[in-house]
């Protein structure tokens, strides 16, 4: 197939997504909604299913690893549909008696979602359950590696509408192989682009023309201070740090301990598995041979990394990631970066204001706007952060990959992109969730004047400046 027919298929596919979401829209009900909405999430949450898409994930892509894909794309789906259970998008969804404003729910179309290598089932199934939710049809254009798990997942949904009597055309994707012309193509026909994955394809939706929901990129520090439960602490960073071999954008990448507590944390940190190594300058030239992250090293098990950083004979049986002391910020620095494998950087701090200082040297570099842990008991240091750091999350005390995308002990709602605000160049600062799949109408009525005196609005400002 040459390059024209390539988009002639991608302008069918995109035809029947929206003829389908027409006739999905027209007469529709709020069960209609949900019903979809929930075959898409037990297509992928069903345990037999999930099993299947978590081996087929690790075995393409070559990242993760197969317990954790399992644990991830039931608890992000289960918790994405606690979030939905019972929310209106359909209809009038509010009637606002002051304002004699009505706000009807409508769609917003097609959604053009790009997906990720790192989550190839769990991201665009968060993507089509919100899609679904919402009144719209979904075209999917996976990374390259995705792909096989994508099709595994659309053969799920679709034998569940089949149950249902859906559209098979509601969810769609892009028909290997993939091709930025085709993933092009596709954002251009859409109505809404949801993209989560390199910064390359965050820029070419931002820029395609159709209104687009992108995120930003991750590089998670987390500050440890003197007043924090170190053994706690510890216990948080390592599952986090190790969960599904550190695919997440959440994962922490560096470690800012204060002076203090420093020795006391890295021993806490090697009870859990933190094995440490001093020699900054080895690692790195093992982690970027090239200048590119290693890839036999990106996303693999304790032991193959460990192996690949020709570290397998001298760090600690049990070892479950490597922690590497360093004191340099910066692209001369790549372990200040994010690493996307089981190695974090640890700086040590004076105290807390320079822990404060470096986190924020760490994320001018690389990560503004997503996300910064901090391990405390002084809640104050928390909102101190947040409003003096460019970030849109302050996690405290959490496993930061876990709380980042919602939990079911914390109120964030359940995601895997986190927008990153005007910091990370995202037009949201929230995290991705069904809100931004929903578009209104408003019908506007007259109501009683409130139109205010001059004197009701500048009194104020004339009493301290003069009129």
């Amino acid at each position: 197939m040459n390059a024209h027919d390539d988009i002639a298929q991608v302008h069918a596919i995109m035809a029947r997504a929206r003829s389908a979401q027409k006739a999905y829209e027209t007469g529709a009900d709020q069960q209609r909604y949900d019903r979809a909405a929930e075959a898409a999430a037990w297509a992928i949450m069903e345990p037999s299913r999930n099993t299947a898409l978590a081996e087929l994930a690790v075995k393409t892509t070559g990242l993760g690893n197969v317990p954790d894909k399992i644990t991830k794309n039931h608890r992000k789906t289960l918790g994405l549909m606690r979030d939905l259970k019972g929310l209106k998008t359909q209809g009038v969804i509010d009637d606002n008696a002051e304002t004699r404003i009505t706000e009807i729910a409508r769609p917003m179309g097609v959604v053009g979602a790009v997906v990720p290598s790192t989550n190839p089932a769990a991201t665009p199934a968060n993507n089509i359950i919100n899609a679904l939710k919402c009144g719209n049809s979904v075209v999917v254009a996976p990374s390259p590696k995705g792909v096989a798990s994508c099709e595994l997942l659309l053969e799920f949904i679709h034998t569940e509408f089949d149950r249902l009597g859906l559209d098979h055309d509601l969810v769609q994707m892009i028909p290997a192989p993939g091709s930025k012309a085709k993933t092009q193509a596709m954002m251009e026909q859409s109505d809404l682009v949801v993209c989560t994955g390199s910064q390359n394809n965050v820029h070419r939706a931002q820029t395609c023309g159709t209104p687009a929901v992108a995120v930003g990129a991750g590089n998670v520090t987390v500050i440890v201070d003197e007043t924090a439960d170190l053994k706690a602490a510890a216990q948080k960073i390592t599952a986090s740090k190790t969960f599904d071999n550190a695919t997440s954008c959440s994962s922490e990448n560096s470690m800012i301990v204060v002076d203090a507590v420093y020795d006391g944390f890295v021993a806490a940190l090697a009870e859990e598995g933190g094995a440490l190594s001093k020699d900054e300058a080895a690692i790195v030239t093992r982690l970027w041979p090239d200048g590119h992250l290693n890839r036999s090293i990106i996303a693999q098990d304790a032991d193959q990394t460990f192996e690949a950083l020709g570290l397998a004979d001298q760090v600690p049986a049990g070892s479950r990631f490597l922690v590497v002391e360093t004191d340099g910020i910066g692209p001369d620095h790549p372990l200040s970066g994010e690493k996307l494998s089981r190695v974090a950087a640890l700086y040590r701090a004076r105290d807390y204001d320079d822990a404060r200082k470096i986190a924020a040297r760490i994320l001018d570099y690389q990560g503004a706007g997503h996300s910064i842990g901090i391990h405390t008991s002084r809640d104050s240091r928390a909102v101190e952060l947040g409003q003096s750091l460019p970030t849109c999350r302050v996690i405290v005390n959490q496993a930061h990959t876990f709380a980042t995308g919602g939990s079911f002990t914390n109120g964030m709602p359940f995601s895997l992109s986190m927008g990153c605000g005007s910091w990370g160049r995202n037009s949201i600062d929230d995290n991705l969730h069904w809100r931004h799949f929903l578009q209104t109408t408003r019908i506007i009525r007259e109501i009683a004047p409130n139109e205010p005196a001059v004197e009701d609005i500048f009194a104020d400002y004339w009493a301290d400046v003069g009129k």
